[in-house]
């Protein structure tokens, strides 16, 4: 198994509304490409950090092998998802590793 864990802050010029307005429609995508794509064995996305966190934004997803999660990357529904994702937040960091 492969944790996959990326965090996002917001991009600058959005209001507050339009900040937690994208942050939903990004959670409701993501999230709905646990039924789309196989070898995902988990996909969550959370919106409600804490004011001490330093990312606004976190998808914490599982998949079953390496493959599944190349898969998943190059999977043109996750690529659309990521096409807003990148007019909307900034500052991406993320961690791969195995699990178990």
């Amino acid at each position: 198994m492969v944790r996959h864990i990326v965090a996002w802050n917001f991009s600058d010029g959005f209001s507050d509304d339009d900040n937690m307005r994208n942050a939903l429609r990004i959670k409701t995508e993501l999230e709905n490409l646990k039924g789309t794509i196989e070898g995902i064995v988990e996909l969550d996305v959370y919106v409600n950090t804490l004011p001490a966190s330093n990312r606004a934004i976190v998808l914490n997803s599982l998949f079953a092998s390496e493959e599944a999660l190349a898969a998943y990357q190059v999977h043109p529904q996750h690529k659309r998802v990521g096409e807003f994702v990148a007019t909307v937040l900034r500052d991406r960091a993320c961690i791969d590793y195995r699990e178990g």
